[in-house]
């Protein structure tokens, strides 16, 4: 049978009032993120394993073996990074039928069915959204007030916005101030509601080589890396890293955890070591915006993440 769910209620209690409250706090959320937590894999889970089913099925381009979670055969499609948050539990109830194609196979799978959708738009923006806008759907729920635009370093006032609470650390578009070389938010000040901007592409408030983070979450996976970790140092004769694990599966406080980290979809794996709650890069980078999220993997393995303070 095919049956219907309308999960619209719980969607706007878990994801829009999230959402909401975050851009109010000045961060930036990624309702992606606790869509799947919160509704996808787990209110549609539990209720597709109380009717019967086996195994529930979606199509994100991501792949797991039941225990671990597993990068997409199409690394520019990968979407383990929205998944990092999801149960164990469901992980291994979960099929990813498409998690070992890339999108141009799909896309020819989709046409030799005659399906709709082999010819349809890419869609990037919020689900919930739709046409409106981020911005405008924001306004509709969120009181904005305008405030000025000022200069990172000199505070002289470039400009006026219609609420600090729509622009994010890093942002180039939809300033409407000058001419030349484009400005880039540096950071903002919810309570003075004042928006500071840059046109130095260097300026100190765009770059770091240390996030702290909050709310981080191991996947069941961590025992099996740290196993092989440590396996490694000693078949090679080198100590074994700094770090002890407890029954939880979950590294030691002090614990220094060198690993790979995603901080946007599609963005590039970079390397970092964790300790603690801090990660910290061996290079530079782009400030990512409070609320979003830093993943990490260990080669095709997704073995956690957090959320940038």
């Amino acid at each position: 049978d095919f049956k219907v769910y309308d999960f619209e209620k719980e969607y706007k209690q878990k994801v829009v009032d999230y959402m909401l409250a975050e851009f109010k706090a000045g961060r930036t959320p990624n309702p992606d993120i606790m869509c799947n937590q919160e509704v996808k894999f787990k209110l549609f889970y539990d209720i597709a394993r109380e009717e019967g089913a086996d195994f529930i099925a979606t199509g994100h381009y991501a792949q797991t073996d039941d225990t671990q979670l597993l990068r997409a055969a199409d690394d520019n499609k990968d979407q383990t990074y929205f998944l990092y948050r999801i149960s164990q539990d469901a992980l291994a109830h979960t099929i990813f039928p498409i998690g070992h194609l890339k999108k141009p196979e799909v896309k020819q799978l989709a046409e030799k069915f005659n399906l709709h959708v082999a010819h349809k738009k890419e869609s990037m923006g919020v689900c919930f959204v739709g046409e409106v806008g981020m911005k405008n759907f924001i306004k509709e729920y969120i009181e904005t007030t305008p405030g000025e635009i000022q200069d990172a370093d000199t505070h002289e006032t470039l400009g006026y916005h219609d609420g600090a609470i729509l622009y994010t650390v890093g942002q180039r578009h939809g300033l409407n101030i000058g001419g030349g070389l484009p400005y880039y938010v540096t950071g903002k000040d919810i309570k003075k509601n004042i928006v500071y901007v840059s046109k130095n592409l260097n300026h100190q408030d765009l770059w770091t080589t240390e996030l702290e983070l909050e709310d981080i979450i191991w996947r069941g996976s961590m025992n099996q890396f740290f196993s092989d970790r440590v396996g490694s140092a000693h078949r090679h004769g080198r100590a074994a890293l700094n770090l002890a694990l407890p029954r939880s599966g979950c590294p030691a406080k002090n614990s220094s955890i060198e690993l790979l980290v995603r901080l946007r979809h599609r963005a590039p794996l970079i390397p970092a070591t964790l300790t603690g709650t801090k990660l910290t890069f061996t290079q530079p980078i782009k400030r990512p915006a409070p609320g979003q999220s830093a993943v990490f993997y260990h080669g095709q393995t997704c073995l956690g993440g957090g959320i940038i303070k």
